[in-house]
């Protein structure tokens, strides 16, 4: 039945009740999957936080399950809006930092096969580092992985090129 334009609209329907409490179960739960310094980072009413360290301390399935809604049921009274932004902004930190890993991690390998042309091309996108210390770490690591040795200056190559990219 359509309310007439002069009534207020009905109360969400039972089915979208549940979907609204299982999406908030659904978010207590992505919380326990963070790490403590991940989960420090979002904004949490006290008792959401201590039910989350409860937890992460159980190791019996039915108990982690009663837990689990339990933490969905005081997420009903948390404003979930601020929680669910904390938490998109540190899975887009997960992306971004993923991401620029792949990222040196071609230019690492890029430097290894190519030699003095990937030196040219990766010293005009970062003027600021050192063409020499560049090549010596090239030089070695590419040493290193023809002789079969532990990749030593291939760590320490990414490690430069990590350092001058930050």
């Amino acid at each position: 039945m359509i309310n007439p334009p002069d009534q207020p609209p009905e109360e969400n329907s039972k089915s979208q009740r549940k979907r609204e409490v299982t999406a908030l179960q659904d978010l207590g739960e992505e919380l326990l999957r963070l790490n403590p310094a991940q989960l420090e980072q979002i904004p949490l009413p006290e008792n959401v936080r201590n039910a989350i360290e409860e937890a992460l301390k159980m190791n019996a399935h039915g108990a982690l399950r009663r837990q689990k809604q339990y933490i969905g049921k005081l997420m009903r009274n948390a404003d979930a809006a601020p929680i669910q932004a904390a938490l998109e902004a540190i899975k887009e930190h997960g992306h971004t930092s993923a991401a620029r890993f792949r990222e040196l991690e071609r230019w690492r390998d890029r430097l290894l096969t190519e030699g003095d042309a990937a030196i040219s091309a990766f010293i005009e996108t970062h003027p600021h580092a050192d063409r020499t210390h560049l090549r010596a770490l090239a030089r070695n690591a590419h040493s290193e992985q023809t002789r079969g040795e532990a990749p030593k200056s291939a760590r320490m190559l990414f490690r430069y090129l990590r350092d001058l990219t930050e």
